[in-house]
């Protein structure tokens, strides 16, 4: 550690279903929390939007109290790191805060016609250049959308009132506005976003590590000088310093903004996945099964994603291939909200666990359509296999093991890609605290699943980085040192029966794809 006076780190995670503001010591512990649910809209069917300014809103009073909760001066905090859902596109004027419309998210389907156009014709450019696969789920064609339907938008991005930003930009925007210093002074504020945030837009070449002017213009002629500066993860030159909006929290202190990562790049790094062959599960509104591959760009052969995971200075980074699972989580919200089954998530372990199992049925949570392997935006959710002695118990165990299911699904071909064998799988998230799913899901797959003690790896994955950038910690081998096993989840199924339930999983997706396609 750096010098005798006490240092903490700000860590901002934005998620899909809300905000979390954690404040870490140099210890990597956690001294306060706090969480705020936003809004979720559903203006038609397939169609998912978030209203920015309540996230930041937010934001800044989870900030306010993790810093009254936990008594810590504001003088005494050295630096902020933010990360957020990935692929959520937000549009704003940079000279006046003001939004154009809600943030479309990355669950959105609307742009499902933009992206049969982008498969039909430049499948193979995206892939060798962004290492994705066409889908509505990234931001470029929702970028796309706002500037073919939102009324003047188009024209307004020409005279450069309007810019465009992942969550973590405009989290950074707001935090920095009226700084008196920033990267980028023109836009008011720091308008940046780290390399691998940029990875996900479909607008970014990866072995270049720079926005990509023939991407932007086959979608929509997108403007690139709309787009955000581009930056290292952890950035030791400081992406800016907080601005007047939070000198009401913060008072006359200026922290630096000095990490920032996509949420799930930043659960790779917050559970000290630092070799090559590291792999991790984090389950939350969906699941997303990072695996390491250092800084060799693995084209997948087999529906995975490549995708950077983090970058320590610019033009620089390391890489991982990557599975995307779009609801895996949600199934259990759904459960609660939609069907009423529980009246809060904890109910569904016990319902579960009330049943020796699902009693043959399946559940293929493919409200949005399926992401990897299958990417497949026409498939929909099913559950198949109900006889009349099924219960509320069999569907709720069903729901849990789906998330497994999902899970090997893309632990599977990780294998073809990475061409080697899984060992050990590290699993955080909200879900993972779950000891009914995290024993299935070793079971499933035949390996051990290892949980950490501190679960919510996102935010301690940016404190880490935040950390970095900040000197108080000092290397990756101190980082590995903090980290902590909190429970070991052994295999313990038959072979047989493992291979048995997988076939039977296997039988039900197949009968879920295409189905929009199929009817109308």
């Amino acid at each position: 550690m750096m010098g005798e006076a006490v240092m903490y780190i700000i860590a901002i995670d934005s998620g899909t279903t809300g905000s979390r503001v954690g404040l870490f010591n140099e210890e990597g512990k956690p001294v306060a929390w706090c969480y705020r649910e936003h809004t979720q809209i559903y203006p038609h069917p397939g169609w998912v939007e978030h209203n920015p300014i309540e996230i930041w809103e937010n934001v800044k009073y989870c900030i306010k109290e993790v810093i009254a909760r936990s008594y810590v001066k504001p003088s005494e905090i050295v630096g902020i790191g933010v990360t957020n859902q990935r692929e959520t596109v937000v549009a704003w004027n940079p000279k006046t805060g003001m939004v154009y419309g809600n943030a479309l998210v990355w669950q959105d389907r609307r742009t499902v016609k933009y992206v049969e156009y982008l498969r039909e014709n430049y499948l193979e450019i995206i892939r060798a250049k962004t290492g994705l696969i066409p889908d509505p789920y990234f931001s470029s064609t929702k970028i796309w959308w706002m500037l073919d339907n939102i009324e003047g938008l188009r024209e307004r991005a020409k005279r450069g009132e309007v810019i465009f930003g992942t969550i973590d930009t405009w989290i950074i925007w707001n935090l920095s506005r009226g700084s008196r210093e920033c990267l980028t002074p023109e836009f008011n504020g720091a308008f940046v976003t780290d390399y691998s945030n940029a990875s996900r837009t479909m607008l970014f070449n990866i072995r270049r590590l720079e926005w990509d002017p023939e991407l932007a213009e086959v979608q929509g002629m997108i403007p690139i000088e709309s787009l955000p500066l581009t930056r290292p993860s952890v950035d030791r030159d400081f992406y800016g310093y907080t601005g007047s909006e939070v000198r009401s929290i913060l008072g006359s202190v200026e922290i630096p903004i000095a990490g920032d990562a996509g949420d799930q790049q930043a659960a790779l790094f917050g559970q000290a996945c630092f070799k090559e062959g590291d792999v991790k599960c984090t389950y939350g509104t969906g699941n997303f099964i990072l695996l390491n591959t250092g800084d060799d760009v693995t084209l997948s052969e087999h529906g995975l994603l490549t995708t950077v995971y983090y970058s320590d200075k610019p033009k620089s980074a390391y890489y991982a291939l990557e599975g995307s699972i779009f609801v895996t989580g949600a199934a259990i919200q759904w459960l609660r909200d939609g069907l009423k089954i529980i009246e809060v998530s904890a109910e569904v372990d016990p319902l579960a666990e009330a049943v020796q199992d699902t009693g043959g049925v399946y559940f293929v949570p493919a409200f949005t359509g399926l992401g990897a392997p299958y990417w497949d935006p026409y498939a929909r959710g099913l559950i198949i296999g109900i006889t009349r002695d099924t219960t509320r118990k069999h569907i709720a165990r069903a729901v849990l093991e789906s998330i497994a299911y999902l899970t090997r699904d893309v632990i599977e071909v990780m294998k073809l890609d990475a061409r080697k064998e899984i060992s050990k799988l590290k699993a955080d998230g909200g879900a993972s605290k779950s000891n009914f799913l995290m024993q299935f899901q070793a079971d499933i797959l035949g390996i051990k699943v290892v949980r950490p003690v501190i679960y919510e790896t996102t935010s301690l994955g940016v404190a880490f980085m935040a950390g970095l950038a900040t000197g108080i910690w000092r290397s990756l081998e101190e980082l590995c040192r903090i980290w902590k096993a909190e429970k070991v989840f052994e295999p313990k199924m038959p072979l047989e029966e493992r291979e048995r339930l997988y076939g039977n999983w296997k039988a039900a997706v197949k009968r879920a794809l295409n189905w929009a396609r199929e009817v109308s």
